[in-house]
């Protein structure tokens, strides 16, 4: 018997709609799925076909996860192992690829919708502009996982970049004054974004000054990223000042020759 194959497929933030298209033909097309029921909005479970095994892993350890797949796989099955987000980013993906490596297992990752790019498009924001932040810093704070030292939160607040926190919310306190310790300013502008995507999503605005105070406030828990940094700033649209040259009518590239403005062309004539 051929052996089957493991499809690690990232679910996106919480919509159902916002998963691929590969990811969810996938889930429609595997005989096992076995998703993160505490994080993956039950409609994308729902993908699945009606007489496929379907299994939620909140209550799992990672041995019996594996074992799962593995007993499929054996069985000439096909698995999906659906994560929310991406994967990638405190996916828990490593410690399962490393365990299919060892017993030989054929499996691909399927990228989807970060949190953190959803976010971003809930607060009507881009993360990356032009003379205010090119850098975007995906992190979290130290909790019961560890940080590198190299990596703590002073240390990259340092950069003034834009930074986007996972798994950090219910340590706000600490995450605040490590951040202002670290270089940010008071009236840097700050996000809190609850469950992204989903029916009962929470966005809150203010600044670091005031970000404890919200989050209290609003009795945010889990599922709740935080942003910080300038790019942040909804108030940066007046005047829309901060332009890329990609569409700059003066700027040259490979599919556009630029031209000056008239008034530039005179002055220097």
């Amino acid at each position: 018997m051929t052996e089957g194959k493991v499809y690690f497929i990232g679910a996106g933030p919480g919509a159902p709609d916002l998963i691929t298209v590969r990811g969810r033909d996938l889930i429609a097309r595997a005989d096992v799925v076995i998703y993160a029921d505490s994080l993956v909005h039950p409609g994308v479970a729902a993908y699945a076909r009606p007489d496929a095994e379907v299994h939620g892993s909140a209550r799992l350890p990672l041995e019996e996860i594996v074992g799962r797949m593995l007993a499929a796989v054996r069985a000439g099955k096909t698995v999906a192992r659906v994560h929310s987000g991406d994967p990638s980013v405190y996916g828990a993906l490593h410690e399962q690829l490393a365990l299919l490596e060892r017993e030989g297992v054929m499996y691909e990752i399927v990228p989807g919708v970060s949190a953190a790019f959803a976010a971003a498009a809930a607060l009507g924001v881009e993360l990356t502009v032009p003379g205010v932040s090119q850098t975007v810093i995906l992190s979290r704070h130290a909790g019961r996982t560890g940080v590198p030292e190299r990596e703590n939160l002073p240390s990259l607040a340092a950069h003034g970049a834009t930074l986007v926190l996972f798994l950090s919310v219910t340590m706000v306190e600490h995450v605040v004054a490590d951040l202002l310790n670290g270089g940010y300013p008071p009236e840097t502008p700050a996000a809190a974004v609850y469950r992204v995507t989903w029916e009962d999503e929470r966005i809150l605005r203010g600044t670091l000054a005031d970000l404890v105070d919200r989050v209290k406030r609003a009795k945010l828990q889990l599922h709740t990223l935080l942003l910080i940094g300038r790019a942040v700033d909804p108030h940066l649209m007046a005047g829309a000042t901060h332009r890329s040259n990609l569409y700059d009518a003066a700027y040259s590239h490979r599919y556009r020759k630029g031209v000056r403005p008239v008034a530039a062309q005179e002055q220097a004539d």
